[in-house]
């Protein structure tokens, strides 16, 4: 059945594609909405430029037709902007007359008074779904970019037969189509008894680890079989990007930079090791703190500093000194990324919790030749408002790349930073 979906301005921020995706529903943009985006406009950063995107979009409807009577969309549906001059609708006494929230949900009152339709309002604000539900309006979050977290994206999958053990000890290798149930490219099988395997790019076959419990990069070594085969992708250059979801304490950031430092230093796989972080929202203003840009960042990326400082104490280097240079390390905030083209570098982006899929997508995009990108975060620590587990960046990116040739992806699950730390995560 056809409906009409009212899209609030934060769907629109968030995905200025969201058009699209609505199939062959009518989609209502009420009146305030436009006036939202035109303040956002001129905000720096992801915020403005999505806005802008909606605003170039919009205009491009008007040589099909009248915005306010519908425009058709390629997607079957029709776009129109909603516009009344008299309301003979009311908000009730408790909402404010002055809210730009209440001015769309009174709109949508309007709308479901002219529509033969169901109108339904889509929002990622969920005070704003609250506050419709309260009033008797139907309100939905915006579910194109969600998805689910289950065991495929742990990146392992368990095979508790002796006999295709015994099997893949003996051979070194073992087919894919022996196993009971399909895995995808660069997943790892745990065989159990400390036997794991990883399955090759092109998906038919399973083949021993390269890293072991043993292996070690600047210092740091695999404590437990999730972090071996975080290294495993980490350190094999085949694979162009890899996603690293993981609880706070689980070493993440740690065996990131450990094996970027491993590519770049030692083995100079790479000219640079890059790390970078967003400061919430993505491309939001440092602010007006005095000194440098270097000193205005230090707050946000103290995390990357404390983990690099101990590694170079491994080696007994000065990490400062070494930074100094230019030369193999730069740690940056995320908002210096866009237009930028990354060529021949070691990439990690760290709390990419935090970053929308279109940001994600904007990220991966600049990636030049000969580089390797690390996504890293927790999907359930996450600051920007409009995500949540199912929805951020990280985890979208990943379930979307899962089982292609040149991603890998591990979910890391057990606190190493210190039991209490374990305790906190797990209890508090």
């Amino acid at each position: 059945m056809i409906k009409d979906f009212i899209l609030d301005t934060n769907v629109l921020v968030h995905d200025p594609y969201c058009f699209v995706n609505f199939e062959d529903n009518n989609i209502i943009i009420p009146f305030p909405v436009l006036e939202e985006i035109d303040k956002l406009k001129k905000n720096s950063g992801s915020v403005g430029q999505n806005a802008r995107k909606v605003n170039r979009f919009l205009d491009s409807l008007r040589s099909k037709g009248r915005l306010t009577e519908g425009i058709r969309l390629e997607s079957g549906g029709t776009l129109r902007i909603a516009v009344f001059n008299e309301f003979k609708s009311k908000l009730p006494p408790f909402a404010a007359n002055d809210y730009k929230d209440n001015a769309i949900l009174l709109y949508m009152m309007e709308l479901n008074l002219v529509e033969k339709l169901p109108v339904i309002l889509v929002s990622k604000d969920i005070n704003m779904r609250v506050k419709a539900d309260i009033m008797g309006l139907k309100a939905e979050d915006y579910l194109h970019d969600k998805v689910e977290i289950d065991d495929k994206l742990s990146g392992i999958t368990t095979v508790d037969d002796a006999s295709l053990r015994d099997e893949f000890i003996n051979k070194d290798e073992l087919s894919t189509g022996r196993l009971p149930e399909p895995v995808g490219a660069n997943e790892f099988v745990d065989f159990g008894r400390e036997i794991f395997g990883r399955v090759v790019p092109d998906g038919k076959k399973i083949v021993p680890l390269e890293v072991s419990m043993e292996s070690g990069s600047w210092g740091i070594k695999p404590r437990n079989r999730e972090q071996m085969m975080a290294m495993e992708l980490l350190l094999d250059d085949s694979i162009r990007v890899v996603f690293i979801p993981g609880m706070a304490g689980t070493g993440k950031t740690l065996i990131s930079l450990a094996c970027g430092l491993r590519k770049v230093v030692d083995e100079k796989k790479y000219e640079r090791l890059l790390v970078a972080r967003p400061i919430i929202p993505m491309g939001q203003d440092i602010g007006y703190l005095p000194g440098s840009m270097e000193e205005k960042i230090n707050p946000w990326m103290t995390p990357i500093y404390d983990n690099l400082y101990m590694l170079f104490n491994n080696r007994h280097m000065d990490l400062n000194a070494f930074m100094k240079k230019g030369e193999q390390l730069q740690v940056e905030v995320l908002s210096y990324i866009r237009g930028r083209s990354i060529p021949n570098q070691y990439f990690i982006i760290d709390e990419a919790q935090n970053l929308s899929p279109h940001e994600v997508k904007t990220i991966i995009t600049r990636v030049g030749e000969n580089t390797k990108i690390v996504v890293i975060g927790d999907p359930y620590q996450i600051d920007n408002s409009y995500l949540d587990a199912y929805s951020n960046g990280l985890t979208y990116s990943a379930s979307r790349l899962t089982n292609k040739s040149l991603a890998g992806h591990v979910t890391l699950t057990k606190g190493e930073r210190s039991e209490l730390a374990s305790l906190a995560v797990e209890l508090l």
